[in-house]
């Protein structure tokens, strides 16, 4: 009795894992409750700022440190693949986020209509592309070049990305700008790829370690982006309707990008293997790189409200992909299964 009670105790793990939120997601609701209770002022603020800055370069210094040069050269032969996940970082979702926002502009206000167009400019995630692609049962070194690319490519294209996108919805982002991304981003990734021989043994010994960094200047810099946001009135301006229609704004990108992207690759000819890259690399969006790039274009205190899209589509993204990728896998074991001969007195005779 005691081992069934047992057995049955521990069935409920995985189930209470899968519902559980992401302790990730839960630091940063708390780093935006904490904003808005006890926001940054004065010598505070300037304090979480400098922090903020010193946290960003070490963050792309060590992207430059644990990023193998192999991964940029690996699968490169597959330029189809590579060109048709670049074509819905960089050109769908640009387009997509442009037409929503001329189709219905009196639907949100300026700074949330900014920051749904720099979402649309960002590259793909690196992990979590990489993840769901071999859960499934995709071109895993495909997506890890491609997924790659687009985050060192974004670092270029998204800035001048968001400025035409901007000028076009009627606003504009000082492209001034564009040497802070060279000197806070760039630069330190450089500089980190440079160490690589010194330095990437001891990131790969080190892995969390590395997470922590990741996810601790992201944590800093939304702290940092909603205590400005939350000073100037941020609140007092966002409704639930206009939340609403944020989240509906944003579900209807996902599903269309998942959309084209899964059957544009059919109709392209893929394989299998590479429309599950093409799906998973080519409808996501980068948070890890998405905010620090966000305080670097759009410092003041918009910045809180030009990061809000991002952080809904991130978890959308998240929870969708996770299921899609089950489907894939689950897909692929049936495709797989032997065929066995029926056995039936009918069948026998």
């Amino acid at each position: 009795m005691r081992n069934a009670n047992h057995r049955g105790s521990s069935d409920m793990f995985p189930i209470i894992r899968r519902f559980s939120p992401d302790p990730f997601i839960v630091a940063l609701l708390l780093a935006i409750l904490v904003a808005t209770m006890v926001p940054a002022r004065g010598p505070f603020a300037t304090i979480v700022d400098a922090s903020s800055t010193i946290a960003i370069v070490a963050l792309f210094f060590l992207h430059g440190v644990r990023l193998p040069r192999e991964a940029l050269i690996q699968g490169v032969t597959h330029w189809r693949l590579h060109l048709a996940i670049l074509a819905a970082t960089f050109v769908l979702f640009p387009l997509l986020g442009l037409g929503i926002a001329a189709a219905v502009p009196g639907l949100l206000p300026p700074p949330l209509w900014i920051g749904l167009l720099f979402l649309c400019a960002l590259p793909s995630t690196v992990q979590s592309s990489i993840a769901f692609t071999s859960i499934a049962g995709g071109n895993v070194a495909g997506a890890v070049a491609s997924a790659t690319a687009s985050n060192l490519l974004g670092i270029f294209v998204t800035p001048i990305v968001v400025g035409l996108l901007t000028q076009a919805h009627g606003g504009a982002i000082p492209m001034s700008n564009s040497w802070k991304i060279a000197l806070q981003l760039l630069l330190p990734f450089i500089l980190g790829n440079l160490c690589r021989p010194w330095l990437g043994d001891w990131a790969a010994r080190n892995k969390k370690i590395m997470s922590l960094c990741d996810r601790g200047t992201i944590i800093i810099a939304v702290y940092s982006a909603f205590s400005a946001a939350v000073i100037a009135g941020l609140w007092q301006t966002l409704s639930w309707t206009i939340l609403s229609s944020l989240l509906g704004i944003c579900a209807l990108l996902l599903a269309v990008a998942l959309f084209v992207t899964r059957y544009g690759s059919r109709l392209l000819g893929f394989s299998r293997e590479d429309e599950i890259a093409i799906s998973f690399c080519g409808s996501k969006k980068t948070l890890a790189s998405g905010v620090p790039m966000a305080r670097v274009l759009f410092a003041g205190p918009d910045m809180g409200a030009v990061v809000l899209p991002l952080m809904i589509f991130h978890q959308m993204q998240l929870i969708v992909c996770a299921a899609l990728a089950r489907r894939y896998a689950r897909a692929g074991r049936q495709d797989r299964a032997p065929v066995v001969a029926s056995t039936s007195p009918s069948s026998t005779g």
